[in-house]
């Protein structure tokens, strides 16, 4: 087995957050990970695990690749549930009415939606990546588990800020309870942007200055994941209760797709979280 802090490489095409998979106080057990590109059918240019279905691959492969991966966990994919993301920050608490949607077909998916949250059991929450930032949390007291998506448009409108918001305000978690994981996704050194997007960063109300590298003028390297921690961190979350993983999409070519590395011709990654009866 691989370790690749915070996430183990389990199989050849899940990496799972292993220290969320002990039971909590509510005899649950959490299921977290991220899928790599391998052990699907796809052909080329999605080879092989794709499991985005609005990347022009074909239906019939996405959906057995993803029933692959729901039959790892016994979870059947019409408990899962998909999002219709848009690079915003709109949170949406899901419940058993909503399993299935997006699962087999995009346009059943949960409209407008990049962050996904529950508290109830056999609901598995899935969103997809090509280089954006998978943000996995927990909150073993409340049993909340959630996932949300971070670009860069994601990251400057806050959602991780906005899913301790939600879960704070309306479902009662205290801050010390909640956990963070941030996930493989494009690395500083690799993600190059333009003064509108440094602009848009350095109007965040967090100093963004450890995650800008200026490269050249009008040039700058943007660390998405350290962005990310340091606005959890000013959301209230304690260092110690954050971790990344230092796995990066674009260079680590045989693990990930990378939208940039491809240049938009690419199948997309799975980030997942579940809770089963333990």
């Amino acid at each position: 087995m691989n370790t690749y802090h915070p996430f183990s490489l389990t199989t050849p095409s899940t990496l799972m957050i292993q220290d969320w998979a002990q039971t909590n106080q509510n005899n649950r057990e959490v299921i977290a990970g991220f899928t790599t590109k391998n052990g699907g059918v796809s052909q080329k240019p999605f080879e092989s695990l794709n499991t985005g279905l609005h990347v022009h691959d074909k239906d019939a492969d996405v959906v057995k690749n993803r029933e692959y991966i729901a039959d790892m966990f016994n979870i059947d994919l019409q408990s899962w549930v998909f999002a219709d993301q848009t690079h915003d920050n709109r949170v949406q608490k899901v419940t058993q009415r909503d399993r299935g949607k997006g699962a087999r077909e995009y346009h059943t998916a949960l409209k407008a939606t990049d962050g996904l949250y529950t508290n109830e059991k056999n609901v598995v929450l899935a969103l997809c990546f090509a280089d954006c930032v998978p943000l996995f949390f927990y909150d073993p007291v409340k049993s909340l588990i959630g996932v949300a998506h971070a670009g860069w448009k994601g990251t400057v409108k806050q959602i991780g800020r906005e899913m301790v918001k939600q879960w704070t305000e309306q479902e009662g978690s205290k801050l010390s309870d909640i956990y963070a994981v941030i996930g493989p996704s494009i690395s500083g050194a690799c993600y190059t942007v333009d003064d509108r997007v440094i602009d848009a960063v350095r109007a965040l109300p967090v100093s963004a200055e450890r995650a800008v590298n200026q490269s050249g003028k009008g040039q700058y390297q943007l660390d998405l994941k350290e962005l990310n921690r340091l606005i959890l961190i000013d959301s209230g979350l304690a260092n110690e209760q954050i971790s990344v993983s230092g796995l990066c999409t674009e260079s680590e070519q045989s693990l990930f797709y990378s939208h940039r590395r491809d240049q938009g011709k690419t199948g997309r990654m799975m980030s997942f979280i579940g809770m089963k009866e333990a």
